[in-house]
């Protein structure tokens, strides 16, 4: 199998458009489809399918692109390890980031990447764990920094924990409530919420805290992917949310937001990295994880 036809054939479906992908790769629109086609024939099967909203992978196709990208993967990983080896101080590390972790654990420790290695180059996607953990099993990104589970769950994974930190319920500054010297989970039942969708772990975990004193959780009027869309309905109106408070860091300092003093168990959280078991990790790679497990200890 040629690998640079399935380089192209991984293009194309990453961007959606083989005019797209012909301009990130540099070649023409013809000698790109040409690629796919001939990729196709040598497999016996088709790989993608052109419609009116552009270019999608067959159920084949999506075989051939987990493990491709894997693969691709290997090679970027390969490169930096020969760059390593000839003395150099460059390399290219892609890292998927949760919203917590971009406020001050991943910005302390790219100023020092920075610092030592300037010609390293780090690009930071940033997402929640439901879409940055597929991308780590994908080879799409070199390893994650966000929360981690208390034990493994996932046998392609392996994950590291780098702290531990309180997830809190969260208010405007001047709000009611944050007169009072304790708040009731009966109290918070009765307020406003602008939550998590369930299926994340600081959402689970605030279900569980009702339930652990027989209560139902109270329903959210809002539920979003966006920690800037519930601080700013936060700050903006009476109602509540519940984050981890490395969230607030700044509008704390700032006097936007605070943390209301609730009564009962504390709610806590891992934060850690997460890489693929399998495969190995470029010298660049490493040297921004070492960075991270740094600034962690230090700050954390």
């Amino acid at each position: 199998m040629d690998y640079r036809k399935v380089q192209f054939f991984l293009a194309a479906v990453r961007c959606g458009s083989l005019t797209e992908a012909a301009a990130q790769l540099g070649v023409s629109q013809p000698a790109l489809s040409k690629a796919i086609k001939a990729l196709e024939r040598s497999l016996g099967v088709p790989l993608i399918e052109r419609g009116r909203f552009g270019v999608v992978a067959t159920a084949f196709g999506e075989a051939l692109r987990y493990h491709g990208q894997v693969v691709e993967a290997e090679f970027r990983h390969a490169a930096g390890e020969i760059e390593s080896l000839k003395g150099a101080q460059k390399g290219h590390v892609i890292v998927g980031c949760g919203p917590t972790e971009a406020t001050r654990l991943l910005p302390l420790a790219l100023t020092r990447v920075s610092q030592s290695r300037p010609e390293l180059k780090v690009s930071v996607l940033y997402g929640l764990n439901e879409s940055l953990m597929p991308s780590v099993k994908q080879g799409d990104i070199d390893f994650a920094l966000s929360s981690v589970p208390g034990r493994a769950q996932d046998p392609e994974l392996l994950h590291e924990t780098l702290f531990t930190e309180s997830a809190v319920v969260v208010a405007r500054s001047d709000h009611p409530l944050g007169r009072l010297r304790q708040v009731t989970p009966a109290l918070l039942a009765q307020q406003q919420w602008v939550l998590p969708r369930q299926r994340e772990l600081e959402r689970q975990a605030f279900d569980d805290f009702f339930r652990g004193h027989g209560i139902n959780p109270p329903n959210a009027q809002i539920e979003t992917t966006s920690t800037v869309l519930m601080k700013a309905m936060v700050m903006q109106s009476d109602a509540l949310t519940f984050i981890p408070r490395e969230l607030i860091y700044w509008e704390e300092r700032a006097r936007q937001l605070r943390a209301l003093s609730v009564a009962g168990v504390e709610w806590v959280r891992p934060v850690g990295m997460t890489r693929r078991r399998q495969g190995a990790l470029s010298p660049a790679s490493r040297f921004v994880m070492e960075c991270l497990r740094s600034v962690a200890a230090q700050h954390f």
